[in-house]
């Protein structure tokens, strides 16, 4: 999602979990107890260090609760340690082997590790895995999304296959108008016709979708291709949705900083954002609002505080390219 969704599909040889299906799962042998709800609401404010304390003594009481354990697996996910993800999933996948959710969340944790090793290997078991979750489970858009997304951006000794990922586009669309849109103009995005792909998220607005992820996609868009005025309308239509989800600050701030004509309201939108939303995969992430507040205080002139901004993006994301430059340049004047 936005720079993030650097968000959303990492690298080479993954995508970004989509907020519907980010704790949804309900695989075999679920606790409905009071403890799992606080861990739902843990998971959901982003506290994953509690979240994974709480999953840890489920697991003790219960080893081969495989809700749980996805759950943990999809927790040291979004803490970014992916040993322990893939552990996790594997176990999973071993307690509920026809688990389509489990297989896919094993299948993400191979391709974010293989990411960070390089790794040919971990790249072709992602691959087999979201082959099996949609084998599993040929309704799974979410799967299908990830394994269309792996064939587009992979090379040919990987599996990757234009053709390939076409195919999973024209089934997803098959099966929902929405993610069809969307998905089709993920695909125009990546070989770099961002035209169609304008088309494609325009006719998802035209549907008006009554669920707010999608309006968040076609924001990360126009966020990417710096176009304030369609950044705007779509933040508002998704207002009208979700009126209180923390990411409209961080979009509403975004659309005054490329405007240029609102900068202190951008300015308060973004350390809105950083105190409201939680660390989650499928949220801009916090990185990316502390280099736009850098943007605001360099074209006030406020050269300490954009230093101190680009920093704390570096800090929480050391491979924010844009924030390295900006950074190098202010220290070098």
């Amino acid at each position: 999602m936005t720079s993030q969704r650097t968000s959303i599909c990492i690298a080479l040889f993954c995508v970004a979990a989509f907020a519907e299906s980010l704790w949804a799962a309900r695989p075999p042998e679920s606790d409905p107890g009071l403890s799992n709800r606080e861990i739902t609401k843990a998971l959901d404010a982003g506290n994953y260090a509690k979240a994974s304390e709480d999953l840890h003594k489920l697991l003790s009481q219960n080893p081969k609760d495989a809700q749980a354990t996805l759950r943990l697996a999809r927790c040291y996910w979004d803490l970014g340690d992916y040993n322990q993800a893939v552990n996790y999933a594997e176990r999973a996948v071993n307690l509920a082997p026809d688990c389509a959710e489990c297989h896919l969340w094993l299948g993400r944790a191979y391709g974010l590790k293989a990411d960070k090793s390089r790794s040919i290997l971990l790249a072709r078991k992602c691959r087999e895995e979201f082959q099996t979750a949609v084998r599993l489970d040929p309704n799974n858009l979410f799967a299908r999304r990830d394994l269309m997304e792996f064939y587009l951006e992979a090379p040919w000794f990987l599996g990757g296959s234009k053709e390939k990922a076409w195919a999973q586009v024209e089934d997803i669309a098959s099966r929902d108008h929405v993610e069809g849109h969307l998905v089709r103009a993920d695909y125009w995005r990546e070989v770099d016709q961002p035209l169609r792909a304008a088309q494609e998220y325009q006719e998802v607005l035209k549907l008006r979708p009554k669920h707010v992820e999608p309006y968040f996609q076609v924001a990360d868009f126009y966020e990417s291709k710096g176009n304030a005025e369609q950044l705007e309308a779509v933040v508002h239509a998704a207002s009208l949705i979700g009126p209180n989800d923390p990411r409209l600050a961080y979009y509403r701030g975004v659309a005054r900083v490329l405007d240029g004509r609102q900068l202190a309201e951008a300015e308060q939108y973004f350390k809105e954002y950083l105190s409201r939303a939680p660390w989650r995969e499928d949220f801009p992430p916090h990185a990316a609002a502390h280099d736009w507040l850098g943007r605001i205080y360099e074209r006030w002139g406020k050269m300490q505080d954009a230093i101190q901004q680009y920093k704390a993006a570096l800090h929480l994301s050391p491979d924010n390219q844009t924030a390295q430059d900006r950074l190098h340049r202010l220290e070098s004047n």
